[in-house]
């Protein structure tokens, strides 16, 4: 039955105990002005309040029949209230704007009638329209002008203001856009506004006279990490995401590769390099390649069992492919970005959020940390803290080819610290996986009490408990510990070939045991993102203990320290490319089918082929 509505207001409110009553009355006087008896409601999309907010707009809405209230247990952000409301309202233009009423109301009637009389599809306020510029004090006024800069130059909007509450749409409008905004806090705004000019439609804006209300400041993280990644996230999606295609994934592999081999002649000396190798024996080598494949398989397992813990089961071979990607990004992008990916290769392909993925890598990361501090890390403490590193420094470098002292006590030194930090970071683990304490809540919403805010330590608070399920777990524990001991072991043996390869004069024990301790350290050195994939790094605290540890000279262990990290790299490479023309998984697609940024967290399946 047509209820004869035709203009819907939302009012999102927050805690608006004080004001809401006053806005409601105001709004509905406001309508009456000019409008019909019975043409328009008034509907308060109350988000999560703890105060008496709720109360209110019940209270309303019984002496009313005008007032609609709109409850939500649970903050679902502005965006989240306005979609909700918008979604049950009754009219054909839906209007909203801020219950802080900073917006003159006498602009209220050219606001709905934009849209009611088909002028325009979208309306909007503006308080930067020339000629019409809000007094506004330079702690709000700069930023604001900085962020719409910001969103003409990136997402090639036309409009002067795009986060005015006051705004007004067709029906149609919304049925045809909400569907495709992902954003549900405060960028929600800007996201309907660009893509409503992105899909054609009109987009009127008009000054309006503004008067700030309250002591509003800028929020660390609604305003910096919600809109600053909004922005970022929409430009990718509208701009770059289209433009993306197949052939050019493919070719982006490829280039990858090329990258990553480049890299190596650029920390170190090839001539130097080619020299040392000359007399390596190539069976060996090979040996050490075919050894080092067969870690990849227990990399999978161990990551397939962490995912079981926190309640997904994957296929062996996709995540052995996953692990393959995101090593080989490693080997490419600074600061281990190629972590990423896979949480961006697991969250598209398999539907595991985000927290979920990042907190699977950091259980992978503590193992690893744990497993090579053990195996090395332990020693190198009391090099460091004897003074004994300097002299094994001083004694080694100046004889090896393309090793600084300078570099290599940076090497030792890195690696030391790393392990001292694995052993804090797990004792901290264990510590919290025996506490109940919601400190990750207390400290985001110290920095912000904001909608968003609130979501950030929602995400945190998960990627936390992930972490503690698996730490928790003595079970799960021993099998991951188990498994890490398992890939290790492997890298060790790899490096042990590699140093065979070159004929050093070396009882088998001796050779595994510093190959043991030389390789754990020479990956504790190369933890810090100082350089793509640890190159040099690695080389120099290899080479170090190597030669400073064995009659080995140190060109020999030098040229050995080289091979053995190029043969895991040419491994981790080719290993990187075939996975991702098998899976077709590119960080392209991945951006693509995880919109939203991940706030669209599915519940754990029993089992995903």
């Amino acid at each position: 039955m047509d209820s004869g509505v035709d203009v819907s207001v939302v009012l999102p409110a927050y805690n608006e105990e004080a004001t809401i009553e006053r806005t409601v009355r105001t709004t509905l006087a406001t309508l009456a002005d000019f409008l019909p008896e019975g043409s328009f409601e008034v509907l308060v999309a109350e988000d999560g309040c703890d105060d008496r907010t709720p109360e209110i707009a019940d209270r309303m809405a019984t002496e009313d029949d005008r007032v609609r209230h709109f409850h939500s247990d649970d903050r679902l952000g502005r965006g989240g209230a306005l979609e909700h409301a918008f979604a049950a309202a009754a009219g054909d233009t839906l209007v909203y704007f801020d219950t802080d009423l900073a917006t003159d109301m006498r602009h209220l009637e050219e606001l709905v009638e934009r849209v009611r009389t088909g002028d325009a599809d979208v309306a909007t306020g503006s308080r930067w329209m020339p000629g019409q510029v809000a007094d506004r004090p330079p702690k709000r006024g700069v930023p604001s002008r900085a962020y719409n800069g910001l969103v003409r130059l990136f997402l090639r909007s036309s409009l002067r203001d795009h986060q005015c509450g006051f705004k007004a749409l067709s029906r149609e409008a919304f049925e045809r856009l909400h569907a495709d905004v992902a954003d549900e806090h405060w960028f929600w705004d800007t996201e309907l506004l660009v893509r409503a000019q992105r899909a054609g439609l009109t987009v009127a804006e008009f000054p309006v006279e503004w008067e700030p209300k309250g002591d509003t400041k800028v929020d660390l993280v609604r305003d910096v990490f919600g809109m600053g990644s909004g922005i970022l996230r929409l430009w990718w999606q509208l701009s770059v995401s289209p433009r993306i295609t197949r052939r050019v994934s493919v070719g982006a592999g490829a280039l990858m590769t090329l990258v990553a081999l480049a890299l190596m002649t650029l920390y170190l000396d090839p001539q130097a390099v080619l020299e040392e190798l000359e007399g390596a024996d190539l069976q060996l080598v090979a040996l050490a390649g075919a050894v080092y494949l067969l870690s990849w398989p227990l990399r999978g397992a161990r990551y397939r069992d962490i995912l079981r813990e926190l309640g997904y089961r994957e296929r062996l071979g996709f995540l052995t492919g996953a692990v393959f990607i995101s090593q080989t990004g490693n080997l490419v992008f600074p600061a281990r970005l190629g972590d990423g990916v896979r949480a961006y290769v697991v969250k598209a392909r398999r539907g595991i959020p985000y927290p979920t993925g990042f907190a699977s890598l950091a259980v992978e990361r503590v193992f690893d940390l744990l497993t090579i501090t053990v195996l090395g890390g332990t020693v190198l403490l009391g090099f460091v803290l004897t003074g004994a590193s300097g002299r094994l420094v001083t004694a080694v470098s100046s004889g090896v080819p393309g090793i600084d002292p300078r570099s290599a006590q940076v090497a030792l030194t890195v690696a030391a610290g790393v392990a001292a930090a694995a052993l804090l970071a797990v004792a901290a683990i264990v510590v919290s996986a025996r506490r109940d304490g919601n400190l990750v809540r207390r400290v985001v919403t110290g920095v912000s009490s904001d909608s968003y805010a609130d979501y950030v330590a929602g995400v945190l608070e998960r990627f936390v408990a992930d972490v503690q399920t698996v730490a928790a777990d003595r079970g799960a524990f021993v099998r991951v510990g188990v498994g890490s001991l398992a890939i290790w072991a492997l890298d060790v043996v790899t490096a042990v070939l590699v140093l065979a390869a070159f004929d050093v004069p070396l009882a088998t024990p001796t050779l595994v045991a510093v190959g043991f301790f030389a390789v754990s350290v020479g990956n504790l050195a190369k933890v810090l993102p100082l350089s793509p994939g640890g190159i040099g790094l690695y080389e120099a605290a290899f080479t170090l203990l190597v030669a400073g540890l064995t009659p080995v000279t140190g060109a020999t262990a030098f040229g050995a320290a080289v091979l053995d990290h190029a043969v895991k790299n040419l491994v981790t490479v080719a290993g990187g490319v075939v996975s991702m023309l098998a899976l077709n998984v590119s960080l392209t697609s991945a951006v693509e089918e995880t919109t939203g940024g991940g706030t669209d967290a599915p519940d754990p399946e029993p089992d995903v082929d």
